[in-house]
């Protein structure tokens, strides 16, 4: 294990209230790929732009396009949790971690075994009926053909946030609450891209700030520990704990 695991160990050895803030690279690993990398769905050609598709007024106009891309290209149903989501569960259980933030909507990190996760996105696993607010699961909306539909006849929709959408604010002050609590923040596998959801960072008040990413971040943080890596590779050396 080299200097700088060891003093990432070291770290959350020491630490109390760790708050993980992940995104996309944290399911990479997982089979699921990311967004905006070389190989992520951004950079692929389709019919639509994917930030068109994954929009709200796309989603209303183009539904069935809508649900062919999203099964193909967003809906893992089989993926299994990687080393990353299972340290962060282990270290759940163990009383050292507060809380899960996700941008990512996979639902690994409950499969992982973690409890207190805050959904920034939603989940693929939670689907309403538009018309009668009916429940239905993954697995209901990925067997159907065409538009999945309610038994009412109404339309299925997935409680992922699209773009034009806004965060469900509950989860908001829930994850900010958990950041400015926490002794020790964790980002990893996000580029800090995003808005909304990379601003959170800046509600850490606590003394030590670790980024563990394969890239230089878009939102500059003043990191305590740079690790530049996959972050299932990394903690993976880190079974131990």
């Amino acid at each position: 294990m080299n200097e700088q695991r060891i003093t990432l160990q070291k770290i959350i050895s020491a630490s109390k209230r760790i708050v993980f803030f992940g995104g996309a690279g944290v399911s990479t690993e997982s089979g699921i790929p990311d967004f905006r990398s070389s190989n992520g769905i951004y950079n692929q050609k389709y019919q639509y732009a994917p930030e068109t598709v994954v929009s709200h007024s796309f989603f209303l106009q183009k539904t069935e396009l809508f649900y062919d891309f999203y099964k193909k290209h967003m809906m893992f149903l089989d993926s299994k949790p990687n080393p990353a989501h299972l340290t962060l569960a282990r270290l759940e259980k163990k009383g050292k971690l507060t809380a899960v933030i996700t941008q990512n909507i996979d639902g690994l990190h409950q499969r992982a075994g973690s409890e207190n996760v805050l959904e920034l996105h939603g989940s693929i696993y939670r689907n309403y009926c538009m018309n009668c607010q009916q429940f239905y699961s993954a697995a209901d909306v990925k067997k159907a053909s065409g538009i999945p539909r309610c038994s009412c006849g109404g339309i299925i929709k997935p409680d992922v946030v699209l773009y034009e959408e806004g965060l469900d604010n509950a989860t908001i002050q829930k994850s900010i609450a958990a950041i400015q609590a926490a002794d020790t923040l964790i980002i990893g596998g996000t580029s800090l891209l995003v808005y909304p959801a990379a601003g959170f960072v800046d509600y850490f008040s606590g003394k030590q700030l670790i980024v563990i990413n394969k890239e230089e971040t878009a939102k500059k943080v003043s990191a305590d520990l740079f690790i530049r890596d996959a972050i299932g590779t990394v903690f993976k050396e880190l079974d131990r704990l």
